[in-house]
This record gives structure tokens, sequence and C-alpha cells, in this order.
């Protein structure tokens, strides 16, 4: 495995990224030359943007709601996986999640450095060069404010996008850092409103780890921009016994609805795929 210099004193031991297909003109983003090694070449969003990235089993399972952090074991725990998430949220100003997603992840931070510890030094510079503060923002998406109080990363000024019953309901739980935002008066909250209100906070990027509902709910309203899709070798399987949701979940797209994605990057390290697809902004009627 080949190693690519972050600093005289730090390296990535990552074999980079191998660029597959790549569309012309995408916008590009002032990296540090090692971030741009590794990946595998430029990254870049226009602005405002949502994007949103998942990693999938080859057989399409996204979530092993059983297991803690299931996205590890799906990823077959790849380096250039965790590596790919955290050059994400590095470039995103605030991080997207719904309420299931975080309790299937008690000690997840939704920072960078958290994703891939090595490249630290690189998203904190990508960030300083893009003048960003250190992390983005965590915003929690709970209308019926379900949020466990005691989560380590509602201590680093989380927001929580919920309902005003939700809101009364987290009152005076939550650490002093996080902010309650009530968006709705009654659960759930549209995810529209949800968007529409970090646009207004200065939010332009907004990725997206939100879990295969959330991601349903902001497909069917017409809100994602761009998806990050690794796809890994591994085959999850499925049994009467538990439920593994994919990628869409509470959200039937065909026949009435479709949203047909367009590729932009493909890129492979090992037998992981790592793909960017461009999603419509309108959604257009599928044929009966």
């Amino acid at each position: 495995m080949s190693s690519v210099t972050v600093t005289n004193r730090t390296t990535l031991a990552l074999q980079p990224l191998e660029p597959l297909f790549e569309s012309p003109g995408l916008p590009e983003f002032d990296l540090p030359e090692a971030l741009t090694e590794v990946y595998g070449g430029p990254l870049g969003f226009s602005e405002p943007r949502l994007y949103v990235n998942f990693v999938a089993s080859l057989d399409g399972v996204v979530a092993l709601p059983a297991e803690i952090q299931s996205n590890r074991m799906i990823s077959a725990h790849s380096e250039a996986d965790r590596f790919v998430m955290g050059l994400l949220r590095a470039c995103a100003d605030a991080v997207l999640v719904g309420a299931g997603t975080m309790l299937t992840s008690p000690r997840t931070l939704w920072t960078a450095e958290h994703a891939y510890p090595p490249a630290a030094p690189l998203y904190g510079e990508l960030r300083r060069s893009r003048r960003r503060p250190p992390r983005p923002t965590l915003a929690v998406l709970s209308g019926s404010g379900s949020v466990d109080p005691r989560h380590p990363a509602l201590e680093r000024g989380a927001l929580v996008l919920t309902s005003e019953r939700g809101a009364a309901r987290l009152r005076g739980r939550l650490p002093r850092a996080a902010t309650i935002v009530a968006v709705a008066a009654e659960a759930p909250v549209d995810p529209e409103t949800a968007v529409e209100t970090l646009r207004r906070r200065g939010y332009e990027l907004i990725l997206s780890e939100g879990g295969p509902t959330t991601f349903g709910a902001l497909v069917a309203a017409g809100l994602v921009d761009e998806l990050f899709l690794t796809t890994s070798p591994l085959l999850a399987g499925r049994s009467s016994r538990s439920a593994r949701p994919a990628l869409v979940e509470h959200a039937e797209l065909l026949p009435a609805t479709t949203v047909e994605a367009k590729l932009l990057t493909l890129r492979r390290a090992g037998s992981h795929l790592f793909t960017c697809y461009q999603l419509p902004s309108q959604q257009t009627p599928g044929e009966r």
C-alpha cells in the first residue's frame, strides 16, 4: 500500500482512489494536494447544494438495525470509505441526520476528523481555506423530539429541528450548546421546511447522512442535488426475521414518479466502487 504525505510528520497510508469516469466541467474546490491525490482527482460543489452520502452492500442493504454503527460493517471496514466520508463532511456547512440515525450511532460526532482521524490536519486546512468554522454544524431532524439528550454530538452546538410539541418535550433536557428549532406545529417535520430553515441560517452546503427514511423524504420532495454512493463488495442478505432497509425507505417513487440519476464520477478502491450521481431538481411523472 502506498502512502501520501500530509505534512513532513504525517502520512496517509491509503492507496489513492482510481478514477474511472469523470464528467467534464464539474466544480472544484481548492483542496490540499494530498486530499486531491488520495481522492483521485478534484472535488467541489456549486452553492447552494444538498448532497447525500451512503454506503450500501452489493445487494442494496444500507443498515443492519440490530448492529451499532452498521455502516462500518457494511463497508467491510473500508479505510477509503471513511476517508471519503471525512472529505464530504469537511466540505459541508451542515450535516443533516434523522433521529433514527442518531439513535443507532450513539458515539458518532459527524465531523470529518471523527470519520478518518489520520486526515484531520488536511480536513482542517480545507475548511480554513474556505473560511469555514472548524467543524460543520450538526442538524438533527426529529418531529417528535425523540432525541437522546445524552448523545455527545449534542454538546457541540447541534441544532434539533422539530415540531412545537417536540420542542416542548425537549425543553430543559438538552445540553446548553444545543439549539431547539421548532419548524412545524406538529410532527412529522416537512423536509422542505427543514432545509429552508437551514438555508436561512446561512448553511449553503448541506450534507445529509440521515438514513434511508430521511433520504426518501428528501428525494420525494426533490431536494437532493447529488448522491455519493459507496458500493461495498459484501452481500448482506435479507430474511423475514428482520428488516434491512435499502437506500430509499417509506417513499414510493415508481411508477408515479421518475427520479433518474446522472452519473458524474466513478472511482475504485480495490473491489469498492465510489459513485457520485446528480439527481434532478424536479421529478417527472413516470409512465403507467
